[in-house]
């Protein structure tokens, strides 16, 4: 029997965080989702890209991710943009606080994936990047392209 890739269990990726923060610190959480949400998010038809992580009174909740409807869920259907509670353990959410306590730093959503049948996120303590900083790691990025090109055989 062979053993899937975590890129067959990949649903969703947040391309667009690696461009804006500085990711410093990564963390994996489960995700509460309702039955028709876990259907969407099996199905793919989840965004990321303006998904933020929050913490209110010990506990963390991923904020503004969209999970689209479920095509077959009437009235059961679920609330595309809800909050959506994250399961981590206590220590986990106490550092996650103190470290988005600090100036500059927030906390956002790098992937979804399935591991063992369950939803996960892989989150990640990130410090926003200024302009030259993302002119540079272009650039930088451009750099390494051309050496791979030029050193290929």
């Amino acid at each position: 029997m062979k053993k899937k890739g975590t890129e067959e269990n990949l649903l969703a990726q947040n391309r667009q965080a690696r461009h804006d923060y500085f990711i410093k610190e990564t963390y994996e959480a489960g995700i509460a989702l309702t039955g028709t949400e876990i259907k969407s998010v099996r199905a793919r038809r989840i965004t990321l890209r303006d998904g933020y992580v929050q913490i209110i009174n010990g506990s963390a909740f991923l904020e503004n991710v969209h999970i689209a409807e479920y095509k077959e869920g009437n009235r059961w259907n679920h609330d595309p943009l809800r909050s959506r509670r994250l399961l981590l353990h206590k220590k986990e959410i106490r550092k996650l606080a103190e470290a988005k306590a600090q100036q500059g730093m927030t906390i956002v959503p790098l992937k979804v994936y399935l591991k063992h049948g369950f939803a996960k996120v892989l989150i990640g303590v990130a410090q926003g990047k200024k302009d030259y900083d993302k002119r540079e790691s272009i650039k930088k990025r451009d750099q390494d392209r051309e050496l791979r090109r030029k050193y290929r055989i």
